[in-house]
């Protein structure tokens, strides 16, 4: 079986020069007085030596006399009874922030929320979260969040806040009242802004999604006369097709729709079979970096692929002249899978487009996926901006027809494509109020801020999706003097009933009494008994219209530009979240920045390149982009895999100092590159110039850390192959295998009789068919661990601390690669080369398989990290969250040891200090709580009880963990039953014996012809044996 070749970066697939180098010095340190290279040598004199040594003696001298700080702890003076110090309370929530819809359940200790998982009760996502919901626990604490309300940027009451409002309010005279929101899908929300609609007729509420799907609404309108969204199966297609919609990572509702498609990735050995996806984009996505086949093309190109295909799969329009051969064979491709597939395919696309979505629409209609792959019985309420709406409104501020506005939710001073057009607005208008939780771009602007509950604080409902409610309930007292915005309109209205009591009232009335409410309070979901089936509905779009409206569109120029959202930061309204700036991003595995993503080629012809050492240095030069009449200056980063002739901006950074110290300054605002183009904003450019600068600027890039030096850790497989031959891929084992006399757990180690495992013995298995990538797991551990954050400074000199990573390999044609995801933790050996190097035995192993940290122990000599072969040992080189009694070694970063930041801190966990090292501890004290929870009840510890928080998060089942013992086991099963053939551990020749195992990835493609890759070097990842 042919060796596949996996690799980071550009660097380590051409082995240069400066890759060995930074290989070698993976762990380098350069010490704080060095002053020089010769200060280290065997020549450095002995006086200089005497000089440092007791400068070491003093140091610590000093440290030991200094007067430990006393903490103390105030108890409760009345306890609440609902609450045992130790033990979690658990509530059920809805995370319904900007359209992303997820019911989600809260872990509170005394009275704190710590951390968010998804809710089990779900059909929607289960207990599966996306990073944005894990990170939303620590946006709560949040010291950026407005305190109080204010006029005029000054503190004042709600008494007197309510007394202005409503007098100015009755001095309109009858002038219009603008209320401009994100999506709201709360039905009793809806109630009370028509409420106040009815006490000023006229009031009209705008609704404006900073990142569009007014063209998919416009296109649903024309098409099935339905201005909504429709519910996906993805779970019912086995063949996909996406035209730019990335729908595992960003694209609408990315948890429902990756639980949906990991169905049908996952491997049933007896009965091997999977969807086939193909995905056709402009920019290496997350979704695009799953699919089998993956096609590139020019932004400008969308809507004549989506011509093609109609055309291919038997749609009444001429097919359109594809001038990429590859592009135009990936199209047939797709079409002849999708005619295949008649009643079982899906066709999605994420452009904004109003013609390109009804030209979808026709596909999908024309391959019989209304009632079958999309549901038009039910319709979700995850975006309902429509963009004209936006556009007449700022209009409407600039003529000064306006008299009141009030904003809830939404940025347009920041987001909004002529953002100064909206801000000439604001003044003109003579009663401006923000309901935001911060003095944002826009709040700053207004007069009078009456600032909202975060979620965590509020009462509240939604229905992400007809007849699917959740609820909403405060999981904490309100931190500050806030107010909860349905309050404060039904304050202004003359109602004096509070939204909490509104909200009981209406959901009391409609389930019959107090007992019903309570009881639908603790799920925290109302759904149908049995899942209705899916209805169809007719197509009565233009087809005709809209290819002509396709076809006579501007014609792309030589260079092009697409806007992109990141997994983590989104629009950019969690950019003052630290986590998820520190959080790699999949593709380009770059943290607190954004750039220009351009491929090698693009970089040649600009000759913007930095030489060899362009992935190991910090450094990029910065280009000049000029897009829409308006230009942008970022660093460069080449990424394999997008289109040579396009440039790759992702939004939501560039916020100001107001948006708080993780997010004022970082980056560069790319919503100024938006265009209207008469009916929908557009997130690219045709006619885009680019000149390189003299600048350069400095990206936290971890794509390069922790390399592997060329051993084998990926294997994967075709789908047809593995079903001709489903032991080759694991044939590299049988071989070694007979080095140790088939038992690899007793020959060749070092604790042949010690590590018996007679009870417990914890192990996890992740398949890379349904790892996904998106991050979730990482702000999980995060959040639960107590993990750092570092900033990019300490970032660029690689001492990023989470536990879990998700490495990403590049496989094949650098111009257009496979993409593997790998998630990279502590592999828990039973013969751990970290355990026999610590010289005072702080790392050790546990009667139940677990390599476990003392940390009150460990000196820090970090031999365990040297000699860990996987990389996954962290070492806190500052501190980071506060655990020193010395000020003097406190390093905040975005305010992470901010008195108030610091109460999401897992009181379970201990939180480290400078000098120790840490890495994943399988979440012991989860374990631990469930042994106990089973003892408590007096029975043994079921099957699935046990969950790390990163098989929690996961939205595609990727991750199984359990008692590897019990034969009955999902662990076990897996191991020995139901994947024997794909299952295997990483850098199992060194014979450190994981408790990790992975399944191989399989790829539904056609086989390619062998041919090695032109470029590889022996240093280049070879995957175990694979074909290709």
């Amino acid at each position: 079986m042919e060796q596949k070749k996996y690799w980071k970066g550009l660097e380590e697939l051409h082995n240069t020069k400066e890759h060995q180098e930074n290989v070698k010095n993976e762990f380098r340190e350069d010490l704080p007085f060095e002053e020089s290279e010769s200060l280290l040598n065997a020549t450095t004199p002995r006086r200089d030596f005497l000089k440092y040594l007791g400068f070491t003696t003093a140091a610590a001298t000093i440290a030991a006399s200094c007067e430990t700080p006393v903490r103390k702890a105030i108890p409760y003076v009345n306890k609440p009874e609902e609450i045992t110090p130790g033990v979690p309370n658990y509530y059920a929530s809805t995370y319904a922030v900007d359209g992303e819809y997820v019911p989600v359940v809260v872990k509170t200790r005394e009275g704190r929320p710590i951390k968010i998982d998804g809710n089990e009760l779900s059909s929607v996502s289960g207990s599966a979260s996306t990073a944005r919901v894990q990170g939303a626990v620590l946006s709560l604490y949040d010291a950026a969040r407005l305190r109080f309300p204010t006029i005029n940027g000054a503190e004042t009451t709600w008494a007197e806040l309510d007394k202005q409002v409503t007098a100015a309010l009755a001095g309109l005279a009858g002038a219009p009242i603008a209320l401009l929101t994100s999506t709201i899908i709360s039905p009793s929300t809806k109630k009370v802004i028509a409420a106040f609609q009815a006490k000023y007729p006229s009031f009209r509420h705008v609704t404006y999604d900073a990142v569009s799907y007014s063209g998919m609404l416009l296109a649903n309108e024309a098409s099935y006369g339905k201005r909504a969204l429709p519910v996906y199966h993805f779970e019912n297609a086995k063949t996909i097709v996406s035209l730019g919609a990335d729908f595992l990572g960003t694209w609408l509702n990315p948890v429902e729709y990756a639980k949906q498609y990991g169905v049908n990735r996952k491997i049933d050995e007896k009965k091997p079979e999977m969807s086939k996806h193909f995905h056709f984009e402009s920019m290496m996505s997350v979704t695009g970096a799953n699919a089998d086949e993956r096609y590139t093309h020019k932004p400008s190109e969308t809507g004549a692929v989506a011509l093609a295909l109609l055309s291919a799969v038997g749609g009444a329009v001429s097919k359109p002249a594809i001038a990429d051969k590859r592009l135009a064979e990936g199209i047939e491709k797709a079409a002849k899978s999708l005619r295949e597939n008649q009643g079982k395919a899906l066709v999605v696309s994420g452009s904004n487009d109003v013609n390109i979505q009804i030209i979808v629409n026709a596909i999908n209609n024309q391959i019989g996926a209304n009632g079958a792959t999309i549901d038009w019985a039910s319709t979700v309420g995850y975006r309902q901006g429509i963009d004209s709406d936006m556009v007449q409104l700022v209009s409407d501020l600039k003529s000064g027809s306006v008299g009141a506005l009030f904003v809830y939710g939404v940025n347009p001073a920041y987001d909004y494509y002529d953002a100064a057009g909206f801000t000439e607005g604001i003044k003109k208008a003579k009663l401006t109020v923000t309901f935001n939780d911060r003095k944002d771009e826009t709040s700053e602007l207004f007069k009078y801020a009456a600032p909202a509950h975060h979620f965590l604080e509020s009462w509240g409902d939604a229905e992400g999706r007809t007849g699917y409610y959740s609820f909403i309930q405060p999981t904490i007292a309100p931190l500050f003097k806030t107010r909860a915005f349905e309050t404060t309109l039904l304050t202004w209205s003359g109602n004096t009933t509070t939204w909490e009591d509104f909200l009981k009232n209406e959901w009391i009335t409609k389930l019959g009494g107090q007992e019903a409410w309570d009881k639908v309070l603790q799920d925290g979901i109302i759904e149908p008994a049995l899942a209705p089936a899916p209805g169809s509905a007719a197509f009565t779009g233009d087809v005709a219209a809209a290819a002509a409206a396709i076809n006579s569109a501007k014609k792309g120029g030589k260079l092009e530009l697409v806007l992109y959202e990141k997994v983590a930061i989104g629009n950019g309204k969690e950019a003052n979240n630290p986590w998820l700036q520190e959080m790699p991003d999949p593709i380009t595995r770059s943290t607190w920045d954004n750039y220009a993503v351009i491929s090698n080629t693009l970089a040649k012809t600009y000759n913007t390149q930095l030489g060899d050492d362009y992935e190991i240095n910090a450094e990029r030069k910065v280009l000049k982009i000029k897009a829409n009449g308006k230009e942008i200056e970022l660093p460069l980063l080449i990424l394999p895999g997008i289109h040579p002739d396009v440039i790759a901006i992702a939004v939501g950074y560039g916020r100001n100092q107001n948006a708080g110290k993780a997010a004022g300054g970082v980056g560069k605002n790319a919503y100024p590159l938006v265009s209207y183009n008469g009916k929908t904003f557009d997130y690219f450019s045709v006619d885009t110039a680019v000149e390189a600068t003299s600048k350069t600027y400095e990206i936290g890039l971890t794509q390069t850390h922790n390399s592997y030096e060329g051993r084998p850790i990926v294997k994967e497989t075709t789908l047809e192959e593995f079903i001709k031959n489903p032991k080759e891929v694991n044939e590299d084992r049988e071989e070694l295998a007979q080095q140790f006399d088939h038992d690899f757990r007793k020959n060749g180690t070092l604790y042949p009789d010690v590590h018996q495992y007679n009870g417990i013995k914890w192990g996890m298995s992740i398949d890379l068919n349904t790892c996904f990538g998106c991050g979730a797991c990482t702000i999980a551990c995060q959040a639960e661990n107590n993990v750092s954050v570092v900033g990019k400074e300490q970032v660029i000199k690689a001492h990023e601390m989470h536990w879990l990573r998700i490495d990403r390999y590049f496989a094949g044609d650098e111009n257009n690669p496979e993409v593997v995801f790998q998630p990279m933790l502590c592999q828990h050996c039973d013969n751990a080369p970290c355990e026999n190097v610590c010289p005072v035995a702080a790392t050790n192993h546990s009667s139940e398989g677990i390599n476990q940290m003392a940390y009150n122990r460990c000196i820090g000599t970090r031999y365990c990290a040297n000699n860990c072969p996987y990389k996954v040992r962290r070492f806190n080189w500052r501190d980071w969250n506060g655990a020193d009694s010395f000020d003097n070694n406190l390093y905040d970063v975005g305010g992470m040891n901010d008195s108030l930041t610091r109460m999401v801190l897992n009181p379970d966990v201990v939180v480290r200090s400078r000098g120790v090292m840490e890495k994943c501890s399988f979440c012991v004290q989860r374990l631990q709580d469930a042994k106990l929870t089973a003892k408590k009840a007096g029975r043994p510890m079921k099957d699935g009880e046990a969950k790390t928080a990163c098989q929690v998060a996961c939205s595609a089942d990727a991750i199984v963990f359990g008692n590897v013992n019990d034969k009955e086991s999902r662990i076990y099963k897996v191991r020995n039953e139901e994947q024997t053939n794909r299952s295997y551990y990483v850098l199992e020749q060194l014979h450190v014996l994981p408790s990790i195992s992975y399944l191989a990835k399989i790829r539904n493609k056609d086989a390619e012809p062998k041919a090695e890759v032109k470029g590889h070097h022996e240093a280049a990842h070879e995957g175990a044996k694979h074909e290709a």
